[in-house]
């Protein structure tokens, strides 16, 4: 039992993705009010699952989760623009877009349709603050998310000490009694 179970560890990587891909897709949503190619998100969470997972052994501190999210959220929102860009722009894709394939990128649906449209309503320029402020959320809602995920780090920590505790109790139990028969009889 502990940190570096692959349970524990699938766990805690499936919470750090869930919650580092879904801030960003929705910041990303927010901000650019076109919804994400399905596709993008998935290898998005891919990645973020595999490297979150291999990160997994053991209870991080808040600097080392922080140091991790804001990078990833970060890769994940170029990788959004990218995805945003072949499947909704009108300019011809990029060469590694190319390589990979528009029709597979864009084939699998969209994700965040009902936010996107919702924004689309409101005026359509761009503003050019935009990527800055696209930026700043990333950054105040990663600190944010960093926080919360050592606050989990921290609870989980406990509960498997607790756990670990009661289960050697018999154990602890046993060791006294033998203790107290072993001074009786000497």
């Amino acid at each position: 039992m502990g940190f570096s179970g692959a349970g524990t560890r699938a766990v805690r990587a499936a919470v750090f993705t869930a919650l580092c891909v879904t801030l960003s897709a929705g910041a990303h949503v927010l901000f650019t009010g076109k919804p994400l190619p399905l596709p993008v998100v998935a290898a998005v969470s891919a990645a973020v699952f595999v490297i979150a997972f291999l990160l997994a052994a053991r209870e991080r501190r808040f600097r080392h989760i922080a140091a991790l999210l804001l990078p990833a959220q970060l890769a994940a929102d170029a990788v959004f623009t990218t995805g945003q860009a072949a499947c909704y722009s009108s300019a011809p894709p990029t060469l590694p877009v190319r390589l990979i394939g528009i029709d597979l990128i864009c084939a699998g649906g969209d994700l965040g349709t009902p936010l996107a449209r919702l924004l689309s309503g409101s005026d359509t320029a761009v503003d050019p603050a935009a990527p800055w402020l696209l930026l700043g959320a990333h950054l105040c809602v990663g600190l944010v998310a960093a926080g919360w995920l050592r606050g989990g780090e921290r609870a989980l920590a406990r509960v498997l000490r607790a756990a670990e505790t009661a289960g050697f109790r018999p154990l602890r139990l046993v060791t006294a009694v033998a203790a107290d028969e072993i001074a009786v009889l000497g």
